[in-house]
Formats: C-alpha cells, structure tokens, sequence
C-alpha cells in the first residue's frame, strides 16, 4: 500500500517538473556596484533597493576613505599648517615691556621665497602638472593654486624670521641665503636631498640668530656701573656696531614651533593631487 502511494506521489513530481518553464540564464556575483557588465558587454543596472527586495543582504562598505584622508590633509591641513608659519614668522617679543611686534618681511625675503618654491618644482618636491593642469576642474585648479600661494607666504616668513631685522648681519646672512639658494638652482637634488639641505641651512641660521647674536644685546635695563664691566662694554660695543634690536627670549621659543612646523608641512607634501 506503502509503495504503491510512494509511486503515485513519484508520479506527481515527474508531470510538475515537465511542467515548469526552463528558464536559461547566467549565474551573476553580488558586487557593490550598481552597474554590473556581463560577458557579451551588455551593463545591467542593479538598484540597491531592488536587490535588498529580491532578497540580496545589504553589504556596508569597508573600504579605507583614502580619497578623503589626502583631500583633509591636502586642503584642511596643509593650509592651516602653512598659514600658520606664515603668522608667527614675523612674530617678535619686545624685551623693555614685553610688546608683541609684527615685522613684515622684506623685498629680499620675498624673493627667497620664490626661488625656494622653484627649488621645490626642481627637486620634484612638488610637480606642476600635477597641481596646476587642464585636465582638473577649475575649483581643484584655484584650490591648488591658493595652497600653493600658502608655501610661498610661509616660505617668505621663514627667511623674515631667519635673517635679521637690520644692519650688517642682515646683509651677511642674506648674502648667505643668496648665495646657498643660487647655487642650489643649478646642482643635482632629489627631494630627501633637499629637505636634508634645507633642514640644515635653517638650523644653522637659526642658531646663529638666536643663540648667538641675541646673547651679544645687553640688558636694556642696567645701571651706568653695570655698563663700565668690560664684559658689558664688548655687548655694548657689538651692540652698536651690528645694529641689533633687543628681543625677549620667548621670541626664540616661538620661532622655533614655526620652523618646525614648516618642515613638517613640507614634509607632508605631495608632489601630485591626482
């Protein structure tokens, strides 16, 4: 009895199977696209809430946001890093009361800092098709552009902090970067080459302004007997002869952090935005 409802219900399945309309298709994979092309080229359209109806999971995206980290550093970043510098580069505390001075830079600054943004473009440092190009939209083109401006600026106060203010140092250590820069322009450099070069040529000019020639400006507030101490006489006398205008010591601590901070910003550079 068993087998004889076994083989009726055998029966049954076989004329619904021959029943049922064969459909020929193509196995396709899930992507997280929306348009996915098949082998003969023809691109069908996936959309995310048809897919979520016919019973596909939702996937969520893992991908790392590398596109955005280089745009927040690139734009964000950069920008504030270099503004920044540009800020305290010439940033002064006075030494009788404590004032807060701003010296702008002078016309020999400004031209340091061109020669030092063509320095960059030499050494690949930066690449100018891969700021400045046709191919960009013109928001990316002005953005460049204007981050580019922001190197120059800070680049202009480094040597505004750098070089001092008047008299005869000021046209030693400019003669100085003169000729370092000129020279530069026409020897081999790759970029690590040129950080290198730049990180010791401002850290020579740095100690050579505010570890030595500060200490060569006398006390502002001394007595008659203190000046006659022969030690007090040979600052005296430098003094006079060089020119030097009296800064507090914070000075030195704030130029510091700018300095640091335009290697850094240089450091994080790229040569392309593409």
């Amino acid at each position: 009895m068993n087998s004889d409802k076994e083989k009726n219900n055998l029966e049954n399945d076989i004329n619904l199977a021959d029943d049922l309309t064969i459909i020929e298709g193509e196995l396709l994979e899930l992507s997280d696209a929306d348009v996915v092309e098949i082998d003969d080229g023809v691109k069908t359209e996936i959309s995310p809430k048809k897919s979520e109806a016919i019973g596909f999971p939702k996937t969520e995206d893992h991908r790392p946001k590398t596109a955005n980290q280089t745009h927040y550093l690139q734009y964000i970043v950069l920008p504030f890093v270099f503004l920044t510098v540009t800020l305290l580069g010439g940033l002064r505390i006075g030494a009788a009361n404590s004032d807060i001075l701003f010296y702008k830079p002078a016309l020999v600054c400004l031209i340091f800092g061109a020669i030092l943004l063509v320095l960059f473009f030499r050494a690949s440092l930066l690449e100018l098709s891969g700021w400045i190009n046709e191919q960009f939209s013109t928001a990316k083109n002005f953005a460049n552009g204007l981050l580019l401006f922001t190197i120059w600026t800070a680049s202009t106060q480094v040597f505004n902090s750098l070089i001092p203010e008047q008299g005869l140092p000021f046209w030693i250590v400019s003669f100085c970067f003169l000729w370092t820069l000129w020279t530069n322009l026409f020897a081999e450099f790759d970029t690590k080459r040129l950080l290198q070069s730049l990180g010791g040529l401002f850290g020579l000019a740095f100690v050579v302004k505010y570890l030595i020639l500060i200490n060569l400006i006398p006390e502002t507030s001394q007595s008659w007997l203190d000046v006659l101490s022969l030690k007090n006489i040979t600052q005296e006398t430098f003094a006079y002869l060089l020119d030097l205008p009296d800064f507090a010591g914070g000075t030195g601590y704030i130029q510091f952090f700018m300095l640091a901070f335009y290697l850094i910003g240089l450091f994080l550079l790229k040569p392309r935005t593409d």
